[in-house]
């Protein structure tokens, strides 16, 4: 009976022993759970330290604190996109007829029997289709160049050749059937189809409405246009509210609209980690925290709201300045495929202000927003873990 009490006693030791000693590595090693880095890791990361922080990748980056000119410069930039690539242009103010078009030849004579006028009509139409080689057949003319030739070009020179050939004659010249001035539009619009290009000039919003309009919100859709070579790729939303993107169309182009949701990533300390469309064609960065459920209050840490993006270049160089933008450039930071620079927006939502100065600051798409994590969140999850360990222990003596 002695033999085994004192079995008994010396388990009891043991798996107190057990619990101490593996309760302290534990402790500290602060194994805790974590959503992400806080918000002193976020800032040690950055160039604004002495030293430069390099990433296995190579990130080099800078954290720029958000005020009211900060948001003003990003929120008032356009970015160039079809004007830059392709110009404004013309559109069809001269247009000229091409192969495959079809025309119409009113001739008036102003006797009554003459070879293109009667005692009932004194016109006559004739209707011609432009053969590949840029002519087409007209009575009593011969083959006659219309391709390369405006409307009035044409009609002067019908009307030259028939001077000799009918009475005071007169021409009407008429575009019948546009073949040769078309736009090739496809992809989610109502109607994919080859539009003919008018008269007057269009610009390719006119165009996308001919061939039915987007069958997407034009804040989810992309446009990219190939010409001659080149080829662009824009936001609709941008050809609506930037007339300068929206470039006037011309004969040949090819147009396809894509449907690209664009979202933006939650992560840390907010009421849930998520992509979320934006929904919109612009949101605020207040209105894309409320997004994500707004902050933890039990571990959210209102000082470091972070917004991680590529940004363009000419807005850095004005929130930077040329001088800082430099010096990053020689620490090794380094622009996207976009031709886009890595920086950190910084927002402190525990200052009253901060919260007007959000509502001008735009989310763009492949955001990504950061709450940072409290600092006593640490401390509290270390106390629990602390009291937990009491309890086992506790619990383990009960058996003594």
């Amino acid at each position: 009976m002695r033999t085994f009490e004192g079995r008994a006693s010396r388990a009891r030791v043991a798996l107190r022993k057990v619990v101490a000693v593996g309760a302290v590595p534990l402790l500290i090693s602060g194994c805790f759970p974590s959503n992400g880095p806080g918000m002193e890791a976020i800032v040690s990361a950055s160039a604004n330290k002495a030293h430069t922080y390099r990433q296995p990748q190579k990130s080099v980056f800078d954290i720029v604190d958000m005020d009211q000119n900060v948001a003003s410069i990003v929120s008032a930039y356009r970015s160039p996109s079809f004007n830059k690539t392709f110009g404004l242009g013309r559109g069809g103010g001269n247009p000229t007829i091409g192969v495959g078009d079809v025309v119409q030849i009113t001739i008036f004579e102003a006797g009554p029997d003459g070879l293109f006028s009667t005692q009932d009509n004194k016109a006559t139409n004739v209707t011609v289709t432009v053969q590949p080689d840029g002519r087409a057949p007209v009575p009593y003319i011969g083959s006659v160049q219309f391709a390369g030739n405006t409307l009035e070009s044409a009609r002067g020179s019908i009307v030259e050749a028939l001077k000799t050939r009918a009475v005071e004659p007169d021409v009407i010249v008429s575009l019948a059937e546009n073949g040769s001035r078309t736009v090739a539009v496809n992809g989610v619009v109502g109607k994919p189809s080859v539009v003919p290009l008018g008269l007057s000039n269009e610009r390719l919003t006119d165009v996308i409405a001919k061939a039915g309009g987007p069958s997407q919100p034009p804040y989810d859709t992309f446009v990219t246009l190939t010409r001659g070579g080149k080829t662009g790729k824009a936001l609709l939303q941008t050809l609506i509210e930037q007339p300068r993107e929206n470039v006037y169309a011309r004969p040949g182009d090819q147009l396809f609209l894509t449907h690209d949701p664009q979202t933006f990533s939650v992560l840390g300390s907010t009421g849930k980690s998520a992509k979320i469309p934006l929904g919109a064609a612009s949101i605020s960065v207040i209105e894309a925290a409320a997004l994500a459920g707004g902050a933890d209050p039990t571990r959210a840490n209102p000082k470091g709201l972070f917004i991680f993006r590529y940004e363009y270049g000419a807005v850095l160089k004005s929130v930077l300045g040329e001088e800082r933008f430099r010096q990053l450039a020689s620490k090794g930071m380094q622009a996207n495929a976009s031709d886009m620079y890595p920086i950190v927006y910084r927002i402190d939502l525990s200052q009253p202000g901060a919260y007007l100065v959000g509502q001008n600051f735009p989310v763009r798409n492949k955001d990504v927003l950061f709450l940072a994590q409290h600092p006593t969140v640490e401390i509290t999850r270390f106390l629990a873990l602390v009291a937990q360990t009491f309890v086992i222990v506790r619990a383990v003596s009960t058996f003594e």
